[in-house]
Parts: structure tokens; C-alpha cells; sequence
């Protein structure tokens, strides 16, 4: 970890290597006048939206939209099976893969028909002007839940040390999310400016106070977001298990991580509000899930509570180049062989674009590992065996 002074609060750093747009976002986090004591960043940094990607800010009085991001409560949930991969007969954990694709929409995709409705996670919410832009999104969602989406989402079949088989997904919030974010990153910066806030727009941190209308009611609609992300995970979870029970194949109930969130926590002291955006809590002893990238090792693990990353850790490799330079330089045909090579089948409608996600593309996960062994110990590695993408 490297310690960077110079800004309002110092900068402390797991990432090596730092990409110039990355360290910039950096430099305007430890500038803020409501950051906390410092800004941390983790292993797998890289540039996002106003705040790096695998940073934490903790703050005073203040929440900042764009430090949660727009895929609010994106995160994982993993688990193991009761049987192994070698026991299976050949083109089983394939069939499996497919018949998931058939339950589960992904990409752009949603069901075709309104899913079970998810009311029961805000009860006091639902009507109610105390959550105005889930509730003017909330008909839309329900084909919207138990959906992958597309990016960097995606559901893996992995195969533990032994050879045990196990699955990971990866998804968040889906547009309802979306909405949330954009609706009060907007309205923060319309606030700023009429409040002549000292923190420039350019910057795109645009906070709302704690104690404001407006920043109680992001708090409330982005704590809803959380559910809705945890419930659409538990949804493509049961898909899966439905699958897998055909092939007299058990899947335990797994865990739950989300990395884009904040939240109210007490550190050092004091009571602040600990945004993560493409960070794990990792308090000591609380498990985690550390995805690799297409194409690589992934890794449970068990947080360290380590105070000076606010008991936080990677959320995954984080990308080495962004989505355009990977087209670029990186073929199709290279990646479609470097999987089948590795004996990793691969269940994508359109590959075109398939190297936007693979190995190259992201940083080295055992690099990350490495860097952050005051943070997270590993439990578990698994190696991919077949992933669905959008």
C-alpha cells in the first residue's frame, strides 16, 4: 500500500500502475471538502465516472451519487454444487449452460412476461412518494428481474481444487438502478450549481447533503436498488438450481456480495457514509467473492477488517484496457481459441465484441492477490469451465 499526500486528505493506494485518467479522479477525491481521513483505492482500480472504479470515499455529512455509480448493488453470488466436474458425463455442464440461457435473458434481453412481483423488499415504499423513482419504474422492472444484463455481467461454471463444481454470477440493478442513479446525480448537480458548491462540475462528484430531502431520498431509493439487485441475483439463482435439479445435480444457496453501494458505517471515531464503487466489504471474517476475468481464476476469500481501506477489498481484476482498445487490438478468433485451448466453453450470442471481456483485457487476478493480502485472505480458487455472456 502507498501512502500519496498533497490533497485535502491522503491517498492510499493497493493499485500499481495507475492509469493517468484513474489518478486524476483520485487526486479530485482527496480534494473534496467532506472526505474522511483518506481515499482508498483498491487493487484492480482503473477510470470510471467521476470516481475510479475500485475506489472508497468515505464522507462527512454527504452522499455523492457518482461514487455509487449506475449499476447500483451490481455484485456476486457464488456457490458449490455436490457433485464433480470429472463425474459428469461429457457435454453435460455444456447442456446445462444452454438450458440456462433459455431461462435467463441477457443483454438487452427481458422476460417476455411480468415476473413475480418484488414488493414484499419495500413494503412501506411501494405508492408511496418516499421512493418516487422506484415507483415510477417499478412495473418495468418486473420483466426486468432474473435478467444477466450485458457488459462485464455473467453467470460461470467453475470447478473448485478438488474438481467440485460451482457456479458464480455476476449482475446488478438493471435499468431500475440506472434511473435511480441518473435521476440524483442530475438533481445533486443541479443543486451545486445553484448552491455555488466550492466542488467544480467538471469534476462530476455533484454530493447531496445527509440531512437534505433530497439526499435522504437517495439514500431510501438506492437502499431499494440494493434489494431489487440482491433479489435479481437470487432469482437467476433459482434458474440455475431448476436446471441443475434435472440433472440430479444440488445447488447450496451460495452468497451474496454487492460492490456498488453506500452505506452508513462507524470508522475511525466517527459516523460517515463509506461509498464503494467496485469494492467489497470485507470485515474481518466476512466472506467475499473476487472474480477473475473471462478466462481466468476467480477466488472466495475471507476479510482482514483492515481499517485503512475501511475494511473494503477488490472487487474483481478491474479492467487494463477500456472496451475500445481491446476490439482494437485484440481479435475474436484470438480469444474464441485461447478459451477453447483452455477448455472453456463459451455460450455468447454475437462474439464480435468478445474481446471487450477477455483475459488481455483486464488486470492479472493473482497480481491483484497479491497486492492485497492485508485485505482479503483467499479460501477457494476456481477455474472457469463454461460462462454465459451477453
Amino acid at each position: 500500500m502507498n501512502v500519496t499526500t498533497g490533497g485535502r486528505v491522503p491517498l492510499k493506494s493497493w493499485a500499481e500502475d495507475l492509469e493517468a485518467g484513474a489518478a486524476e479522479q483520485a487526486e479530485h477525491l482527496t480534494d473534496l471538502p467532506f472526505a474522511f481521513r483518506h481515499v482508498a483505492l483498491m487493487p484492480d482500480a482503473h477510470q470510471g465516472y467521476g470516481m475510479p472504479i475500485g475506489g472508497v470515499l468515505a464522507t462527512m455529512g454527504v452522499v455523492v451519487p457518482n461514487a455509487v455509480g449506475v449499476d447500483i448493488g451490481c455484485g456476486m453470488r457464488a456457490g458449490a454444487t455436490d457433485v464433480r466436474v470429472n463425474n459428469l458425463r461429457p457435454g453435460t455442464v455444456d447442456n446445462i449452460m444452454r438450458r440456462i440461457t433459455e431461462l435467463v435473458p441477457t443483454g438487452f434481453k427481458h422476460h417476455a412476461t411480468d415476473q413475480a412481483g418484488w414488493e414484499d423488499l419495500l413494503p412501506d415504499l411501494v405508492n408511496s412518494q418516499d421512493a418516487p423513482v422506484v415507483n415510477r419504474e417499478y412495473f418495468a422492472s418486473l420483466r426486468q428481474i432474473g435478467t444477466l444484463g450485458g457488459g462485464n455481467h455473467f453467470i460461470e461454471a467453475q470447478a473448485d481444487g478438488e474438481g467440485a463444481l460451482h457456479f458464480m454470477l455476476h449482475s446488478g440493478s438493471r435499468n431500475i438502478g440506472f434511473k435511480v442513479a441518473k435521476h440524483y446525480n442530475d438533481l445533486a448537480r443541479e443543486l451545486n450549481s445553484r448552491w455555488h458548491a466550492s466542488v467544480p462540475r467538471e469534476w462530476d462528484l455533484a454530493f447531496l447533503p445527509l440531512d437534505s430531502d433530497e439526499g435522504k431520498l437517495y439514500m431510501r431509493e438506492m437502499n431499494v436498488c440494493l434489494a431489487f439487485a440482491k433479489e435479481n441475483r437470487a432469482r437467476m439463482w433459482s434458474a440455475i438450481r431448476s436446471v441443475l435439479a434435472d440433472y440430479s445435480i444440488a445447488l447450496d444457496d451460495g452468497f451474496d456480495v454487492h460492490h456498488n453501494y453506500a452505506a452508513l458505517e462507524n470508522h475511525y471515531g466517527k459516523n460517515v457514509v463509506v461509498h464503494c464503487k467496485g469494492a467489497v466489504r470485507a470485515r474481518k471474517g466476512e466472506r467475499v467473492i473476487i472474480p477473475g476475468s473471462m478466462g481466468s481464476r476467480s477466488y472466495i476469500g475471507t476479510g482482514m477488517g483492515n481499517p485503512e481501506s475501511f475494511s473494503s477489498c477488490s472487487h474483481g481484476a478491474g479492467r487494463a484496457m477500456g472496451r475500445k482498445a481491446a476490439k482494437r487490438d485484440i481479435s475474436a478468433a484470438q480469444v474464441l481459441a485461447e478459451m477453447e485451448a483452455a477448455g472453456i466453453a463459451l455460450f455468447k450470442p454475437d462474439t464480435a465484441d468478445v474481446a471487450e471481456e477477455c483475459q488481455q483485457a483486464y488486470k492479472d487476478i493473482d497480481d491483484v492477490m497479491a497486492a492485497q493480502v492485508d485485505l482479503v485472505a483467499p479460501t477457494l480458487t476456481l477455474r472457469p469451465v463454461a460462462v454465459i455472456k451477453a
